[in-house]
């Protein structure tokens, strides 16, 4: 029996599990001396899909009712989950090592483990890049996870239930929740109008104080503008829209140090916060280099041969924000969902040609276009493609229904047609009787 696993259960990984699963995993599917088990590996117990984590950071989603849990997921589609964190690989006897698995008190649940692997798949994505700025990690929020999006979600309703206990108390002045946060791309600006929505809703669950107008968020951009990745009518679209709203926008500003009162730029200015956010750059996990085999790039991401095998070792395959793949015209492909989503259906196609020893196809990255979602009071973007012949700017109710189809069309990934039609109809039902945002 040969082993395909793969590490990290994000929009990439979760997707190839899921259709190898169905390739492979189902009994009757291989034959007797063909027999392939797939393992999909990931720290947490579910997913939600990303783009989605400033959601769950405010509150407009739940992970316990909108996420994927892994273990139920994997008995429905034909492969294993293994919960765990990868520490190393032994490259000569093909296993992973898992470090031991504990319980929120530190209580060991699982030893050190390993797993044997035919095929590796490495997709754990991407984490923040503090760049090493002093106080960061100390005193920030990073929005990587659900597990740091729920920890900042606790601290907003936290701050927003002493902004509205001292707005009602007639001898104290009305209190302002400042917030800064350091990135202004797609997450950055996204998180910003999400607050904004958010604010508003909690007058009807139990806090008639609290407003939007009681936020005051800056928007800190190194660059000299917002989402420097997307085209300028995007960003200047983006930008109106938030200074519409109320947001301090401040391009060509670079921070240098945080501490628990906000930020120090480089012009030796202070940014005044409750809380502060790092949303800037990317990179691959730092594990990734503790490792010690494979060849990696400056922001620690996986060098790949075009057909996304690691240039170290064609039984490891790489996708998602911790691949490093360069294109036949020099550029390199974005740390994006698409481009996770498109990377996941080549290894599929790969795998199988590998197994058959034909020859592997190359990774060419398809640019579907932008958007960017500023919660209910508007979504921008671009698409691209062969029907329009190049780039064509959206706006408003077209963009919005183009932003959830991409969630959609995840789901439908992950889930298949029948289910994930039953998956969102479930949602929509919750989601007419539960609170608008969560409160807990």
């Amino acid at each position: 029996m040969k082993t395909i696993v793969i590490v990290g259960g994000g929009a990439g990984g979760l997707e190839l599990a899921t259709r190898l699963g169905h390739q492979y995993g189902k009994q009757g599917k291989s034959t007797p001396d063909q027999q392939i088990e797939i393992i999909l590996v990931d720290k947490n117990r579910s997913h939600i899909w990303k783009p989605l984590l400033h959601e769950i950071a405010t509150g407009s989603l739940d992970i316990n009712t909108d996420g994927v849990v892994y273990r139920a997921h994997s008995s429905l589609h034909y492969y294993q989950f293994q919960q765990g964190t990868m520490t190393g690989i032994d490259r000569e006897n093909q296993t992973i090592l898992l470090q031991a698995l504990d319980d929120n008190e530190g209580k060991e649940i699982l030893p050190p483990r390993e797993i044997k692997y035919d095929t590796l798949v490495m997709a754990v994505g991407s984490v923040s890049n503090d760049f090493g700025t002093p106080g960061v990690a100390e005193h920030c929020y990073y929005l990587d996870s659900h597990l740091q999006a729920e920890r900042f979600h606790q601290s907003m309703l936290n701050h927003f239930l002493r902004i509205n206990q001292q707005s009602d108390s007639p001898d104290a002045e009305q209190g302002v929740l400042e917030l800064a946060i350091v990135g202004g791309g797609a997450t950055g600006v996204e998180l910003a109008a999400e607050l904004y929505h958010v604010a508003d809703l909690l007058k009807v669950y139990g806090m008639p104080e609290m407003s939007a107008k009681r936020l005051k968020i800056a928007l800190i951009e190194a660059g000299p503008r917002l989402l420097p990745a997307l085209p300028d009518r995007i960003a200047l679209t983006v930008r109106r829209e938030l200074q519409k709203l109320g947001v301090e926008i401040r391009e060509n500003t670079r921070v240098i140090a945080a501490d628990p009162e906000g930020f120090e730029t480089a012009d030796q200015q202070r940014i005044s916060a409750d809380i502060t956010v790092w949303a800037a750059g990317v990179k691959a996990p730092d594990f990734i280099k503790s490792l010690d085999m494979f060849e990696t790039n400056r922001i620690g991401q996986i060098i790949v041969k075009p057909s996304l095998q690691s240039s170290v070792d064609d039984n490891i395959y790489v996708i998602g924000d911790c691949s490093a793949c360069e294109q036949p015209d020099g550029s390199w492909v974005p740390p994006r969902a698409q481009s996770a989503h498109q990377m996941a259906d080549l290894v599929r196609k790969n795998i199988k040609l590998q197994l058959k020893h034909k020859p592997l196809q190359d990774y060419i990255y398809k640019d579907h276009g932008s958007l960017v979602n500023l919660s209910k009071y508007s979504t921008v973007g671009s698409l691209m493609g062969n029907l329009n012949k190049g780039t064509m700017f959206i706006e408003g109710r077209l963009a919005r229904f183009v932003y959830i189809s991409l969630y959609r069309m995840h789901q439908i990934a992950i889930h298949g047609w029948l289910r994930a039609t039953a998956v969102m109809l479930a949602q929509k039902i919750a989601n007419s009787v539960k609170p608008k945002m969560k409160l807990h």
